[in-house]
């Protein structure tokens, strides 16, 4: 399909957006430059720097297979993680309404840009922001840092899933129960004093230290997972687009399977739906809290790939004339729909979960009132709890027992982050499930292939961008490798005892304020700098205009954002985040040896690492513009681009305006046909 769109391009064959011009009513030589560009895209600013070698760039097999690329990019871990833990931590479904107001104003029209350049331009990040202006060269750099930040940690989190996918293959499950104490006399103490799954998850596999100060060592099991996870990294991308396609038809599909599997399972589980009406029930109050917006925000920007490079990789394999504005509506819906489609799975097994410890809590408040009131087993029961203590607490006597209070609800509000969700909270609820074993499989190797797709396209956002600026004399296989073998030795700081502490430090902060920073300077560079009319011209060029009234509202719809709404957002988000880090203290959970969880500040050396993973993506834009100024004034360089065109060689792109506009409305409408 590709392949067929780029032999037409190059042999300059009838403009595929229907235009039909006949070229002697305008009385113009019919060889001139300005007609090819009416014919070709060369009309725009942005197809003047479209060359033959960019054409002839590697190809998605097919439209489908972009799709599901850029779905399996888009919906990874997160979706399955924080989007239900943002939800469970803001009155649940209240969480919604910020989620898709920042979806409507951020994350649908920052991706069509994206999509678009990439598309146009057919270059990675780099290319792609070179080719606008070499000042803007930092901005392409800041998106590969940003991917090869996160991808160091993000494969560590999928070597994690190995592990738990390897140790689910016995019954009964590892985590279900606590283990023997060296004496064979009891159960170790801190499983007893925690959890099964939490001391499996703290103790067992990251065998965690009690500070982020105590190294702790390597261990040699999660160093096992970790080179495994980055050689199927490798194996699955050694041949680029050709190869990882292939892959993403599972890695896209699959997780779809696995959730309605274990929806149609939760569902049927008790206290199922106290889980999902607790998911819908919102707590409107929460939204006056900023961090909630501010939360909503970065969810949008991370589900979704914005800025790190991918998007903007994957989209430069498309052929020239592809609807990207369609794709950027099913890939953005798509995957806000997977968060919310996830979030009722997981809610469904926090239901059941609830419901377990709930009638756990019960069942010993009703011992400790048999037992003091000498009443007959059986003579309290679950639905008749309540009556009988307040039938009982006539005399004050149960005020004095001291019961636990239980409340579903309550245990529902009880909110786990990121990894915690999926490691403790919900491999609490599949060791109540018969079979376990089976979904302990089934639950992780979705994980897997969720982190996998995600893996895919951070890697190309470092691997492509490298590729265009031309380094000679390595093939992509090997530069590829090399990628994976570096990341993997440096990885390996996640994997010793202090190992979960530095991963934390890298999910809070490396995919942060650089993101917000990189996405504002895009949208600024595309709608601003660029103009939103000539980018106007370059997206009727690769996907016509509008023909229905839908077509029209989204047309003005997009502008609107990328001109205002965006860019405002954008900025107040950025503000508002770097203030919030500014006056907190940036602290950390620590897992002490009792089995208690215990809140510690930052050492130096953790702050400053911090401040590095803030600074290194984003201080490429200012040096790179820098450097490239000083280049033009001491060597009196010409800059050939995008936006130096328009600035000081603009009569060329006026005077193609000029005829552009003679061909939309010609003097003898009768001779000039445009089917638009």
């Amino acid at each position: 399909m590709a392949g067929n769109d780029n032999k037409a391009f190059e042999a300059g064959e009838e403009d595929k957006s229907g235009r039909v011009i006949e070229m002697e009513s305008l009385k113009l030589d019919p060889v001139t430059i300005e007609q090819r560009r009416i014919r070709d895209g060369k009309h725009t600013l942005m197809g003047k720097y479209v060359e033959e070698s960019d054409v002839a760039r590697p190809a998605w097999d097919n439209q489908i297979q972009f799709l599901l690329a850029c779905i399996s990019y888009a919906v990874g871990l997160g979706n399955v993680w924080r989007f239900p833990y943002l939800a469970q931590t803001y009155g649940g479904g209240a969480f919604l309404i910020p989620y898709l107001i920042m979806l409507v104003i951020e994350g649908v029209p920052l991706f069509l840009i994206e999509l678009a350049v990439g598309q146009r331009l057919r270059q990675g990040a780099i290319g792609t922001w070179n080719k606008f202006h070499p000042y803007l060269g930092g901005i392409g750099i800041g998106s590969m840092i940003v991917s090869a930040l996160v991808g160091l940690y993000y494969n560590m989190i999928i070597a994690w899933c190995f592990w738990y996918l390897c140790n689910s293959f016995q019954y009964p499950l590892p985590y279900s129960s606590c283990p023997l104490n060296n004496q064979s006399t009891g159960y170790i103490e801190e499983c007893e004093q925690s959890s099964f799954t939490e001391y499996f998850w703290y103790r067992e596999t990251l065998d965690v230290s009690a500070s982020i100060d105590e190294t702790g060592g390597q261990k040699w099991w999660m160093v096992i997972c970790l080179i495994l996870s980055w050689t199927f990294v490798w194996l699955c991308m050694i041949r680029g687009i050709e190869s990882s396609g292939k892959v993403m038809y599972f890695t896209a599909t699959f997780p779809y399977l696995v959730l309605t599997i274990f929806l149609i399972r939760g569902l049927t589980l008790p206290g199922a739906s106290d889980g999902v009406a607790y998911l819908f029930s919102p707590d409107l109050s929460v939204l006056a809290q900023p961090r909630v917006w501010l939360d909503a925000a970065t969810q949008i920007f991370f589900s979704l790939g914005l800025a790190f490079g991918g998007v903007i990789a994957f989209a430069s394999y498309n052929p020239l004339k592809q609807d990207c504005q369609r794709d950027a509506l099913i890939i953005a819906l798509t995957n806000s729909f997977t968060s919310i489609y996830s979030s009722l799975v997981i809610f469904s097994i926090l239901g059941f979960r609830a419901y377990e410890q709930n009638n756990r809590c019960l069942d010993g408040n009703i011992e400790t009132l048999s037992n003091y009131f000498d009443l007959p087993e059986g003579n309290i029961t679950y639905e008749n709890y309540k009556d009988e203590v307040k039938r009982l607490n006539t005399t004050d006597e149960v005020d004095a027992l001291n019961l636990t209070y239980c409340d579903i609800n309550e245990i529902l509000s009880e909110a786990s982050q990121g990894t915690g969700l999926a490691f403790i909270v919900f491999t609490e609820g599949i060791i109540n499930m018969p079979g376990s074993p089976f979904w302990s499989v089934l639950f992780f190797l979705m994980l897997l292939s969720l982190g996998l797709g995600s893996m895919f396209g951070t890697i190309e956002g470092v691997v492509t961008p490298l590729c265009d600026l031309g380094i000679k004399g390595i093939p992509k296989p090997a530069l590829t490798g090399m990628i994976c073998l570096v990341s993997c030795v440096v990885g390996l700081l996640f994997t010793c005892g202090a190992g979960n502490y530095w991963l934390n430090i890298f999910n809070d902060y490396a995919g942060s304020i650089p993101l917000l920073v990189i996405a504002f300077f895009e949208i600024v560079a595309v709608a601003w700098l660029y103009g939103i009319k000539e980018f106007n011209e370059d997206l009727k060029w690769m996907i016509g205009r509008p023909k229905s009234i839908m077509g029209w509202i989204l047309f003005y719809y997009f502008r609107i954002c990328w001109v205002f709404i965006s860019p405002v957002a954008l900025l107040v988000v950025l503000i508002a985040f770097v203030y919030d880090i500014a006056s907190s203290t940036l602290d950390y959970d620590a897992w002490i040896g009792d089995g208690t969880i215990e809140s510690l500040e930052y050492p130096w050396y953790g702050l400053l690492v911090i401040y590095l993973l803030l600074l290194l993506p984003t201080l490429p834009i200012p040096v790179v513009w820098l450097y490239q100024l000083i280049r033009k004034c001491t060597k009196h360089i010409t800059f050939d681009s995008i936006l130096a065109d328009k600035s000081w060689a603009s009569e060329d792109y006026k005077e193609s305006m000029k005829f552009w506009k003679m061909a939309k409305d010609p003097p003898n409408a009768d001779k000039l046909s445009i089917d638009s």
